[in-house]
C-alpha cells in the first residue's frame, strides 16, 4: 500500500505539521535557557531520569531504524536485526554497567575530553576526526530517510524533501541544543512507542495471536525467523563457516560496542542530574529500547505470514502499509507523524553531538587557547549549521548514504573501542598503544575489506553495493581483534619511554578508579539529587 494512495494522506499531514510546529516552539522555548555551553550541550546536567532515559532510548528508536526492521525481518527474521534493536540495547546496558558512571562523575562536556586526558592531544583530534565522518554520515542518513517520506507523502521530489528536512532540524536544534532535543524526545517517544505497540497488537489478532505467529511462520530467505544464531547449512545471512561466524560477531559489535564510544549517547548520559541518573537511565532506555524495538521485527515476520508474495524492494514503507491496514485512520496519522518526528530526534541528535565536538575537542587546537563561555555557544551554533549544510550534501550526492552511515558505526568499533575501554579499566593503557590501537584497526579493516570483497561479491550474484557492504562488516571484526592485540601489546612494550597518564576530570584532577561500575541504588535515581562531590 502506498501512502499517495491512502485515502486519508491529508490527515498524516496535518498530524506532522502540528508534530513539526510543537518543535519549532519547543526549539525557540529552550533557546530562552540557555546561557553556555554546559546549558546547550549537557542540558545543565539537570535532566531527571523521565528525561534522560527517554532522550537516550530516542538516540536509536529513529523512523528508518524501525521501518528498516520491519523490512529486513520480513526477508531475513531476527537474524536480520542484530544489529538493531538487539546490538543496541547490547550497548546501552554495557555502556550503563561499565562506563557511564565514571563519565558523569569526569563531568565531561564530550567524549573525546576522555581521550584527550588519558592519551593526550594527537589521539583526541584522531578521535574528534572519526566522530565528525561518524556525524556527516549518520545524519545525511536520517535527511535521507525524512526526503524519501516527505515523497511518499507529498509527492515532492526526494531532494526537495530531503532539503526541507535539513533546514528544519537544523533550526531547532541550533536554538535549544540539548535542552530542546530532551524535552521533544520525551513527548515522540510516548506516541512512537504508543503506535508501533498498537500495530503489533493489530498484526498479531490477524493472524491468530501468538500461537498463529509461530505456527509455519517464515521469511523470505530464512527457514526459522526467530533465530538470531546462525542457522546449520544457511548460515548467517547467506554465509557458512568462520565468515558466517565473523558476520554474526560484526553484527553484534557493529552497534553493541561501536556506539559505546560515540558522542550522541554519552551526551545524554552526561546530562543526568547525577551518577545514579545516568545510570539508571541508561539501563531504562535499554530495556524500554529491547521491549519496543523488537515489535517492529515482529511485525515483519507476521507480515510475511498475511502476504509471502512483497517483492524485497517494496518491503521499505512495510510498517507504514501496516498501521494504514490495522489502525484506524486518526491513529495511523499520529503514528506516522511520530515516526517522521522520530527521525528529527535521531538527527538532532547526531547535529548537536558532532558540533559538540567539533567546538570542544578541534577549535580549542585551532585556536590555541580555550574559548571563553560566549565563544562556546556561538561556535557550537554555529557548528550545527555548518554540519547541517555538509550533511544534507552528502544525502544529496549518496542516496545509499544509510549503508555507509551504518558504516561508519564500524569505524568507531575498530578504532575508538580498544583505547576506550582499555583507558577506562587498564592502568597501563598509554599514548602509543592508543595510536597503534586506533590506526592499526582502521588499516586492518580496509585489507579485510579487499580480502574478503571477492567471496562477498560471488555470494551477492554480482551487485557491487551489496559485496562491498558484507565485507565491510565481515572484516571488522577480525580488524577489531587486531585493534585489541595491538592496544595491549603497544601499551606493554613502550610503557617506559611513554607513561600512562591515569584518568582525570574536566578540571584536570586524578580520578580514583574505585566505584564505577554501574551498581547504585534505584532510589538515588529517582531522588535526582546532586552528589556534593558532583557539584560544580
Amino acid at each position: 500500500m502506498e501512502l499517495g494512495t491512502y485515502q486519508y494522506t491529508w490527515l498524516v499531514i496535518v498530524g506532522i505539521v502540528v508534530f513539526f510546529s510543537i518543535r519549532l516552539a519547543v526549539g525557540y522555548w529552550a533557546s530562552r535557557r540557555v546561557s553556555n555551553a554546559v546549558d546547550y550541550i549537557v542540558a545543565g546536567r539537570r535532566l531527571p531520569i523521565y528525561l534522560a532515559g527517554a532522550s537516550i532510548m530516542a538516540t536509536w528508536f529513529a523512523a528508518e531504524t524501525l521501518m528498516g526492521a520491519s523490512s529486513t525481518a520480513y526477508q531475513y527474521g531476527l537474524q536480520g536485526v542484530v544489529f538493531d534493536p538487539f546490538g543496541a540495547a547490547l550497548c546501552l546496558f554495557l555502556s550503563g554497567f561499565f562506563f557511564v558512571r565514571l563519565m558523569r562523575r569526569a563531568r565531561y562536556l564530550t567524549l573525546i575530553d576522555f581521550f584527550e586526558r588519558r592519551y593526550g592531544k594527537a589521539m583526541s583530534l584522531m578521535g574528534s576526526v572519526a566522530q565528525l565522518l561518524t556525524y556527516f554520515a549518520w545524519t545525511g542518513a536520517q535527511i535521507v530517510a525524512g526526503g524519501n517520506i516527505l515523497h511518499a507523502l507529498l509527492g515532492i521530489p526526494v531532494a526537495t524533501g530531503m532539503i526541507a528536512v535539513a533546514l528544519f532540524v537544523t533550526a531547532y536544534t541550533a536554538m535549544g541544543g540539548m535542552w530542546a532535543d530532551t524535552m521533544l524526545d520525551f513527548m515522540q517517544m510516548f506516541f512512537t512507542a504508543g503506535g508501533i505497540t498498537l500495530i503489533f497488537l493489530g498484526v498479531l489478532r490477524a493472524v491468530g495471536g501468538w500461537s498463529g505467529l509461530v505456527t509455519e511462520a517464515g521469511s523470505l530467505y530464512v527457514s526459522n525467523p526467530f533465530t538470531l544464531m546462525p542457522i546449520p547449512g544457511e548460515g548467517y545471512l547467506g554465509y557458512t563457516g568462520y565468515v558466517g561466524w565473523f558476520y554474526w560477531l560484526a553484527a553484534w559489535m557493529a552497534v553493541g560496542l561501536g556506539s559505546v564510544p560515540a558522542q550522541d549517547l554519552m551526551q545524554r548520559s552526561m546530562s543526568a542530574r547525577n551518577e545514579a541518573t545516568a545510570v539508571w537511565g541508561t539501563y531504562m532506555a535499554g530495556a524500554l529500547y529491547l521491549f519496543f524495538g523488537v515489535m517492529s521485527p515482529l511485525i515483519g515476520i507476521a507480515m510475511f505470514k498475511l502476504n509471502p508474495n512483497i517483492a524485497p524492494e517494496q518491503t521499505e514503507f512495510l510498517l507504514v502499509s501496516a498501521a494504514m491496514q490495522h489502525l484506524n485512520p486518526v491513529l495511523t496519522a499520529i503514528f506516522i507523524a511520530a515516526l517522521a518526528s522520530a527521525l528529527m530526534s535521531t538527527s538532532d541528535s547526531s547535529l548537536l553531538a558532532g558540533a559538540s565536538v567539533f567546538t570542544q575537542n578541534i577549535m580549542q587546537h585551532l585556536r590555541g587557547r580555550q574559548l571563553d563561555e560566549k565563544e562556546e555557544l556561538r561556535w557550537t551554533r554555529i557548528m550545527v549549521v555548518i554540519i547541517g549544510l555538509v550533511s544534507v550534501t552528502l544525502a544529496l550526492l549518496a542516496g545509499t548514504i544509510y549503508k555507509l552511515a551504518m558504516v561508519a558505526w564500524s569505524l568507531l568499533l575498530v578504532g575508538l573501542f580498544a583505547p576506550y575501554a582499555f583507558g577506562m579499566y587498564w592502568q597501563k593503557a598509554n599514548r602509543s598503544g592508543a595510536i597503534a590501537a586506533f590506526l592499526g584497526g582502521f588499516i586492518a579493516w580496509l585489507i579485510g575489506i579487499f580480502a574478503y570483497y571477492p567471496q562477498t561479491i560471488e555470494a551477492c550474484a554480482g551487485d557491487f553495493e551489496c559485496g562491498l557492504w558484507d565485507a565491510i562488516y565481515i572484516s571488522s571484526t577480525p580488524a577489531f581483534l587486531v585493534s585489541v592485540i595491538l592496544m595491549v601489546a603497544v601499551s606493554l612494550l613502550t610503557l617506559k619511554r611513554d607513561p600512562a597518564r591515569p584518568i582525570q576530570d574536566v578540571d584536570g584532577r586524578f580520578m580514583s578508579p574505585k566505584n564505577r561500575l554501574g551498581i547504585l541504588p534505584l532510589k538515588k535515581a529517582l531522588s535526582g539529587k546532586f552528589e556534593p562531590e558532583e557539584m560544580e
